[in-house]
């Protein structure tokens, strides 16, 4: 298996709290950053799911902490998609440190809107397939 898409992020000091580690609410931006960031990579752009009339919608996000994330910390936030035969699909998501030290997990479950009719399509991994210059990136 190939190693899932992966993007670096600097813990960047007004991101911390009080005991100086990296605020809770900023993992999912760092795994929601990541999610873009691979989207982009594999061709489909922000732009171009909306013209379409599409868009991603989160349905559970599921976060365990780990290690404590320092400002100045590197770490590189790994992003891979996984299929059902629903109109629903898993992400998973690990922020690691730089020395390989495991931050956090976040598993996420989530699916593509209709944006008119306000509801899921039905096979979201075929409209990957579709849109995405590099549908491997998702594993199709």
């Amino acid at each position: 298996m190939a190693e899932p898409f992966s993007v670096r992020v600097t813990v960047r000091g007004y991101e911390t709290d009080t005991q100086g580690h990296l605020n809770q609410a900023v993992y999912l931006n760092y795994a929601e950053h990541a999610r873009w960031s691979m989207l982009q990579a594999a061709g489909i752009s922000q732009a171009g799911l909306v013209g379409r009339g599409v868009g991603p919608v989160a349905l559970e996000t599921t976060i365990g902490f780990r290690r404590e994330l320092l400002a100045g910390d590197e770490v590189d936030v790994t992003c891979a998609f996984e299929w059902g035969d629903g109109k629903t699909f898993r992400i998973r998501q690990e922020i690691r440190k730089t020395d390989g030290t495991l931050a956090a997990e976040v598993t996420a479950v989530g699916g593509i809107m209709n944006l008119t009719e306000r509801k899921l399509v039905a096979d979201p991994r075929a409209l990957f397939k579709e849109l995405a210059t590099d549908p491997a990136l998702f594993g199709l």
